[in-house]
This record gives C-alpha cells, structure tokens and sequence, in this order.
C-alpha cells in the first residue's frame, strides 16, 4: 500500500507545544487520538528522528508524517488470497474456510477476508449483494461455508437457511464426560454486559442445538453438533452451558475447569498450544437453487483437530467405540418447525 508522507515545518506560534498538540493543530483533518497511534507507531518523525507524544516542538523543527490510510478502504478490493473450493458452478460456491479467516470485513479485519478473495476469485458477484455471502463462520472455526453467485440463487438460499433445509453437522472437541446424547434449547443474544459476547437469557432469539457423542474420553468427549437454528457462537455458548466447553475457546472456555493434574506433560502442551476453539464445520447440504437437487458435501478434520484427537485417544486407553455415522435424513427427522435462521450470523 502506498502511503502519502507529509512534510512540514514548526511555526514560531506553535513553538514549545507537545508534538501531538502541535500536529493536530496544524493537520485539524486528522484527530489528536490519530496521531498519536501514528507517533506511537513511528510513523512521525520530528528532525529525522522518533518521538513520543510528550515530545516538545520549536521553530524550525522539521517534521515528517507518513500518512495512514483508514483500513476500511481494504473492505471490497479483490486480494490473491487462495480458496479450497469444494465445490463450483454457476451459481454456487462451497469453500473449505481455515482457521483464522474471517468472512466478512469489520472492524480489526478490514483486508484477507473470505470476500476478499470471493471478489479476486469472481470479480462479477460484487454485483450480488455482500458478494453473496448468507452465512458465517467464525474467524477460528474451520469448515464449509456456501456462497452465491448470483442474486436469485441467494435469494433461494435464504429461503432454505429460513426454512432450515440447509444442513451443517459440526465436530467439537470439548471438555468433560457428557454421557448420552442431547438437545440444547436455550435462546442466545449479546452478553448484558460484554457487548462482544453472546450469552444465554430470556430476552435472546431461540436457539437450538443437537449433539451426539461420538467418543468419549477420561477428560475429553468428541461431539457432533447440529444446528436448527443460526445463532451467533451457538454451538460455543451452548457447550459453555452444558459446563462442556469447546477446547481452545478463547472466550467461552472456563478455565477454571481443566484438569492440569489429570494430563500428562505432553498432552497438557498439546492442549495450552491449541490456540483456537477446536469446532469444524464438517458437513453440509441443501438443495440446489436452480437445479432443485438435494446436494451434500463432507470433508475431513482439519489437521490440528486430527492430532488433538489422536493426542486426546493416546492420552486414554479406554475410549469408547465410535458411533456409526449418520446422514442428514436421520437429523431432518428430528428437527423441529418452529424456529427461524438468522440470515449472515455466524453459524457456530
């Protein structure tokens, strides 16, 4: 990115002044807090050299700003950023996102988001409405995401999220023993308090998650999750709930409860390493808005979640027998038709 350098001299009247004083009087289109993150940044140097923002200023002192341009104007520029494409038609996209990509621009992630590369990838769905993203995964949680690329097949997956003919099977690592399979109905909105949070209370939309045990450690139980509804961090504030946090979960996890003394040296390593929530979105399916066909895709896990679990099944010698799989038709079957998706939340 190129960045304009701004160049001027300290006046007689503004002689004595602190550099970010002095800066925001003379550059009023720039504020105080501004400047002083750039002085703060080095970006700004009084005589060639860096400064503080208590630094004081004289006549004649030279000055150069390197100017920063706002983050926001990376929002909608098509970066070379590349994609696991599952799948690809005229219509859709369904993309294998990775940890620690965000989907779509906000503030601290303004560039090297899935849009961004959806618009390097197919310049033409700028044209479709937030480049035709419906749905989300949270930045740390890997896994398919669909994607339109076109306005009326967005228009259709809508509909479907609305209707709750999409389905997503996720596989979570979380702490703790659960011992028999179960429903989480509980509804979700902003934590009272931390606006960044979602939380669980009466005054939040239904949410509804279905969990199955897939194996079952000494300290440790591996879950599939499915979701009826569509909430921000559903699945992380759910597991919280059930006092079964996901592992790695920066912000739902309750660190009160691991059980350091009841791990080995390696396995705990293992565990403290594992710098995001272990959730994958492992499965997906819906009908296909131009041809009417029932469409489903799957993928493995992610390759940090695979050694987790191999270290969790090393860790215990008496893991239970994983339970067969299932298809999509045994969970439509328990879904209920009373709850509805909301369109570009996130879906975990």
């Amino acid at each position: 990115m190129i960045h304009e350098e701004r160049l001027l001299v300290i006046p007689e009247s503004h002689s004595g002044l602190r550099v970010d004083v002095a800066l925001q009087q003379l550059l009023p289109e720039f504020s105080r807090s501004k400047l002083q993150e750039w002085i703060k940044s080095e970006f700004v140097f009084v005589n060639q050299s860096r400064v503080s923002s208590k630094h004081k200023v004289y006549a004649g002192d030279e000055i150069k700003i390197i100017v920063q341009q706002n983050p926001e104007i990376n929002a909608f520029l098509p970066e070379a950023i590349l994609l696991d494409i599952i799948f690809e038609d005229e219509t859709l996209l369904v993309i294998n996102k990775p940890a620690g990509m965000v989907v779509h621009p906000a503030v601290g992630n303004w560039s090297g988001t899935l849009l961004n590369a959806l618009l390097h990838h197919c310049p033409d769905i700028a044209h479709v409405p937030r480049c035709g993203i419906v749905h989300r995964l949270d930045k740390e949680t890997s896994g398919l995401l669909v994607v339109a690329k076109t306005l009326s097949a967005q228009t259709q997956l809508v509909q479907q999220l609305q209707a709750r003919t999409v389905k997503r099977e996720y596989r979570a690592i979380v702490w703790g023993q659960l011992w028999k399979n179960g429903v989480v109905n509980q509804p979700i909105g902003r934590h009272p308090s931390i606006r960044t949070r979602m939380a669980i209370h009466l005054s939040g939309k239904p949410a509804v998650t279905h969990y199955e045990i897939l194996e079952r450690f000494g300290i440790h139980t591996y879950l599939r999750c499915n979701l009826e509804t569509g909430r921000t961090h559903q699945i992380r504030v759910h597991m919280q709930y059930l006092k079964a946090p996901i592992v790695g979960d920066p912000v739902y996890g309750l660190k009160s409860i691991m059980p350091i003394k009841s791990m080995s040296d390696k396995l705990r390593q293992h565990i403290l390493g594992f710098h995001r929530q272990a959730l994958h979105a492992i499965r997906l399916g819906l009908i296909h808005p131009l041809s009417g066909e029932a469409m489903e895709w799957s993928i493995d896990l992610p390759d940090d979640m695979k050694a987790l679990l191999e270290m969790i099944r090393l860790e215990h010698s008496d893991v239970a027998e994983p339970i067969e799989d299932f298809s999509f038709e045994d969970y439509l079957d328990e879904s209920s038709d009373d709850m509805d998706d909301d369109i570009l939340e996130d879906d975990e």
